[in-house]
């Protein structure tokens, strides 16, 4: 459970294999542990796309051993600030959570090339969603 100090953060897209794996791979290495970072699925694939897994190894930062993950009532209900990319109607909806969406390509089936400019896209609004929480970037 978060405490006011650590805000809570979950990232939802369809298959829990790009976008959502990016965007918490960047939280957590620019917030370190002043977020709490969840990501998940409306309906997750098996692994986590390799163009992607590619895309960010070029960033320094590995997300090979994540595995996609099924999106819970409980996940929604445990975060402060939920972020979907694309999952639409499947994101359950709780008063008093702070929802953004973020309207992103999905990379599923690109190569790496067309993953860099979403990776890129996903890391400044990253550095834009700790400026709005007010947390200083650690990396």
């Amino acid at each position: 459970m978060s405490t006011p100090t650590t805000p809570s953060v979950l990232f939802v897209c369809v298959h829990n294999a790009g976008r959502s794996q990016m965007a918490a791979a960047f939280l957590i290495q620019l917030a370190g542990n002043k977020v709490e970072v969840r990501s998940a699925g409306s309906a997750p694939a098996d692994a986590v796309n390799p163009a992607v897994v590619e895309a960010m190894k070029e960033e320094g930062i590995d997300i090979s051993a994540q595995i996609p993950k099924i999106l819970t009532v409980e996940a929604v209900q445990a975060s402060d600030v939920v972020i979907t990319m694309g999952c639409g109607d499947a994101c359950p909806y709780f008063p008093g959570k702070r929802y953004l969406d973020w309207k992103l390509d999905d990379p599923a089936g690109q190569g790496v090339e067309a993953v860099r400019p979403i990776r890129d896209e996903i890391e400044r609004r990253i550095r834009g969603l700790l400026a709005e929480l007010g947390i200083e970037v650690t990396a």
